[in-house]
């Protein structure tokens, strides 16, 4: 493979290695992803971004790109809210439009520029019934996604959401004071979740807005996760500890987050270009 540009952004700290193949693919095999996304002998990233061509298929009609996300250990993710607004922030750049939708592998994602400086992206329709998450079923009739049967260490009884990739949120009294990163690699690999699962843990604030740490799947702990933020404020909601609009403080800054009646989730926040470059070709072998 030859030489490769990029764009290196970040939404919260949630850091990002953007490739445009819309004229000429790119070919990254696991190693190669994971090679990238060293953080000492790579560029260092969670995720790896990929803009293709829109396919525009199962009845999407109006993208502009298809946007294909590599975690950083080369395992490919179905949704990415932090790097859907740095890729959809690029895209509007470049068309000079307040507005941009795009294809990913969990659906159609549209996108439009929001005040001061942030961007707003629909995260789709959320899915909470088990075969969505997915759980490893069958479960017994009447079982319900918002307590899951599953204890580890000091977390129990997370509720679980899906908001185009699975995610396990637990709400514990001190988030700071929980080892996720002893307990998140398990619960991402526990037998209840067949396709592994994001875990959150997160801590209801005396302002109403909510503490949140997020172990992500394929990554390990971050400082920021769209999604995760998503499913903590449907999962707070749910559990009647919130409403449907909620404030989500991670690592790297704040989230504004809206379940909205139609079960749509807007999320809106800030993003960052820390700078571009070409990748070279010892990473790409």
């Amino acid at each position: 493979m030859n030489e490769l540009s990029f764009t290196k952004m970040h939404g919260l700290g949630n850091d990002f290695v953007i490739l445009d193949a819309r004229q000429t693919p790119v070919d990254l095999d696991e190693a190669r992803a994971r090679a990238i996304a060293d953080r000492r002998l790579g560029i260092g990233c969670d995720q790896i971004l990929i803009i293709e061509p829109a396919t525009n298929g199962q009845g999407d009609s109006d993208a502009e790109i298809f946007m294909r996300i590599l975690n950083a250990d080369g395992s490919e993710a179905e949704a990415c809210g932090n790097g859907t607004r740095c890729v959809a922030a690029l895209m509007m750049a470049e068309s000079g439009n307040g507005k941009v939708s795009i294809e990913t592998k969990a659906g159609l994602l549209s996108a439009e520029a929001a005040d001061n400086g942030n961007f707003s992206v629909d995260m789709g329709p959320v899915n909470l019934d088990w075969q969505s998450i997915p759980l490893a079923g069958p479960l017994p009739i009447g079982a319900d996604t918002l307590h899951l049967d599953i204890s580890v260490g000091e977390l129990s009884d997370p509720v679980g959401v899906n908001v185009g990739n699975p995610h396990a949120v637990f709400f514990v009294d001190d988030a700071a004071a929980v080892p996720l990163q002893d307990l998140g690699p398990e619960i991402e690999h526990h037998a209840l979740f067949p396709e592994r699962t994001n875990v959150e843990v997160a801590q209801i604030l005396g302002d109403g807005s909510i503490r949140l740490r997020v172990w992500e799947r394929g990554v390990g702990i971050t400082r920021a996760c769209g999604s995760g933020a998503c499913a903590t404020a449907v999962a707070a909601s749910r559990r009647e500890l919130a409403g449907r609009s909620a404030t989500i403080n991670l690592d790297g800054g704040a989230l504004g987050i809206d379940w909205r009646d139609d079960n749509h989730v807007i999320m809106t926040g800030p993003v960052a270009t820390s700078y571009a470059g070409v990748i070279d070709k010892s990473l790409l072998v």
